[in-house]
Order: C-alpha cells, then structure tokens, then sequence
C-alpha cells in the first residue's frame, strides 16, 4: 500500500492541478488563459507534471479555430483516501483525483474503544476500498468528531473521544498508507464535500450544520474552511442557551448539543416512551429496550404528537443559533446534514422559520436554507478534497 507521495515543484503547477481537479479536463489553450500563463511557460511546468505521473494528456479539445488544442486531464490512476469517523461509525472511501467516489466502506465502531483500535480499523477499512479501486495513492484525509489542530494532525481534548487527546493520527496513517494525510473536523470536512460536489457546489460563502451525535458548523469563507487561531471555530453545540438547562458532555449546562444532539433526542424520547406520552416511543421501548434519536424521527414522522412536538421545539432552539450564525457570517447558503436531519422537512421548517424570523431580511432575502443531498458521503469527499489540497499545493 506504500507509495511515492507526488511532487509538486511550483505554485503554478498546483493551481493546474486544482483546475483540472475542480473543473474536469481542460484544453491547453483554456488553461493557459484561466491561469494566465504563457505558452511557454504552461507547456514546461505541464512537462513536469506529466513526468510525475500527475496529468495526462487526452484526445483533441472542441475547434476555437486553428489548430486544435488538446485536453488535459489527472491521470487516471490517481487514487485519494477519505475517511469520516463518526461517534458510532468509521466511513472510508477511495477517489479518483477528481473526488468521485470509486468505491466505499463503512462498519459500525465506537470512538470511545480509542485511537489505537479505532484506527486499525480505518486502515483495514482503506486496505478494503483500495483492493477494490487499485491505483496510486497520492494522498489521505480523515475527519474526527472533536476539535483538531489542523496544523499537528491530532486531535486536541475532545469531550466525547476518550484516550485522543494529541494522539498523532496524522502520523499513524501517514507512516501505515505512505503518503501525505489530513486531519481535521468532521463538520469541516462536510462543509468541504458539499461545497465540492454536493448542493452547495462552488459557492465560496456558506456555512454547514451536522446534527448528529453532537452538533457542529462548518464555516466556509471565500472557499476556504474558517477554522480560528485554534481550530475549534464552528463549535456551536457548546452556545449556552440556558444557565440552568440539562448537563452536557462537555461538563457544562445548557448546551445546544444537551437539548437537540442525537443523545439529547434519545435521553428525551425514553422519557416520551416511559411516561406514556408517546405511544409509538413506547413501542419502540417495549421491542427493542432502548429509544434512539432515529426512533424518535420515525415517531415523528408517523404523526405521533410528542415527538413530533420534540423536534420542532429542538428545530427552533437550533434554528435561534443558525439565525445569530447568519447575522454574523452572511453566508450564502445554509445547509444542514447528520443523522438527525434525516428528520426532514418538519426539522427544516422550523429552522427556516426561526432563521427568517430573527435574522435581518437583507441577509435572509435570498439564503437558501436546504438539506444536505451527499448524506454520508459528504465527510469522506471531504476529506478527499482536503488530501487533494495537501497533495497538490
């Protein structure tokens, strides 16, 4: 599985890569003037990338007049690695050069049996989805569900991964796959994926809500991820909503995360189910022994009053926070994904509601405020685009 991490020589021969890479194939002539290189200069530094095994060169480009050009494409062996780890579950994906999924893993995993265990299964998820997609291996991400330094590859005092804190993940994979690897947030990496190939596709302003265990926000700015001097911008399941509201994981009270994240959901659907007021929650109890945040939707959803009542008061506390992230930030569109917002249109509604409400109209005029379509696969497209980025800078 080791291989040779590619060379990028130049600045120049990097935002090639991310044009053909964002854009598809190109023609000679069309790079030069969407870089403004001169001939000469694009045919060396072109030269170069071919030599790396980077860019190929394809059949003739449509006639501008003259001689035709001819495209210019990644190679096709160009392989990308991205891995989303979830509090419950580990993703991992391989790509072409381009980001397209070629072929996909997923296994139910703990986060709290620790990085050592954790990421021995990433590794045998990778080996998996590379035997199946075979090329060479240019780069790897992997989102985490905690706060990163982006810079150290590691995660940093994590509330809900237990045995993380600075564990060298970018190093372990790096030396286990050989080749360059990024670590970063969940959210942002979701942000990413659907900026690059989801509904939010290449708007440089937007933000990204991930309802799932906890609750997160990706924060893109002028088409980069906004991560703070620390890394931990987007941190909004940890805003204060009440002094004297339910504990949280993080050990405070109150939290966003503590009345609407996936654990909140469920901690409140058992009491819907035990008390009686939801009759299909305690069904639900009655079969299986335990209520979940899906339990809850699929309650919902099904027309029962309680937990229908449950998500739209959970959609109102979140869509308060979204309304304050769109008063600050202006983004241009607002999605929301996680397991939770498989809730649909009435968790939806409800954070429209409170967006529109409480947010200026100039800022709200024309924000699009939408599901998430890549579901799963938003984190580990991701993370692939954000291993491009390493790679190819």
């Amino acid at each position: 599985m080791v291989e040779q991490a590619p060379r990028v020589g130049s600045r120049e021969q990097g935002r090639l890569l991310a044009v053909l890479r964002d854009e598809g194939a190109q023609s000679r002539v069309a790079l030069g003037e969407r870089l403004e290189l001169p001939r000469a200069r694009l045919a060396a530094e072109l030269g170069r990338l071919i030599d790396e095994g980077l860019v190929a060169v394809g059949g003739p480009a449509a006639s501008r007049g003259g001689r035709r050009s001819t495209l210019v494409h990644l190679a096709d062996e160009l392989r990308v690695v991205g891995v989303d780890v979830g509090v419950t579950s580990v993703t991992a994906a391989v790509t072409d050069g381009r980001c397209e999924i070629l072929a996909s893993d997923s296994e139910e995993c703990d986060i709290r049996l620790g990085p050592v265990e954790v990421l021995r299964r990433v590794r045998a998820l990778a080996g998996r989805v590379l035997e199946r997609a075979p090329g060479r291996l240019v780069g790897a991400g992997i989102g985490l569900p905690g706060p990163v330094s982006f810079r150290d590859g590691m995660p940093v005092a994590p509330p809900i991964m237990p045995g993380w804190d600075r564990y060298p993940v970018r190093d372990d994979l790096g030396g286990a796959l050989g080749c360059p690897v990024v670590v970063d947030n969940d959210v942002n990496v979701m942000a990413l994926g659907e900026r690059h190939s989801g509904v939010a596709r290449s708007l440089d302003d937007l933000v990204f809500v991930k309802i799932g265990t906890g609750i997160g926000c990706g924060i893109v700015v002028g088409g980069r991820v906004y991560r703070g001097v620390a890394g931990t911008a987007g941190d909004i399941g940890h805003i204060r909503l009440d002094d004297f509201g339910p504990p949280c994981a993080c050990g405070e009270v109150g939290c966003l995360e503590a009345y609407f994240g996936g654990a909140a959901l469920a901690r409140d659907g058992l009491t819907l189910a035990r008390t009686g007021r939801s009759p299909v929650l305690a069904d639900a109890l009655a079969a299986t022994g335990v209520v979940t945040a899906r339990d809850v939707g699929t309650a919902a959803a099904s027309g029962d009053f309680a937990a229908a009542s449950l998500v739209r008061e959970g959609g109102r506390r979140l869509g308060q926070v979204v309304a304050s992230l769109v008063s600050f930030l202006n983004p241009g569109m607002v999605v929301i994904g996680g397991g939770v917002s498989r809730m649909g249109h009435a968790l939806l509604a409800e954070v429209r509601s409170a967006v529109y409400r409480r947010s200026l109209p100039l800022a709200t005029g024309n924000l699009p405020i939408v599901l998430s379509e890549l579901g799963d696969e938003a984190g580990v497209i991701g993370a692939a685009w954000s291993a491009t980025d390493r790679a190819f800078g």
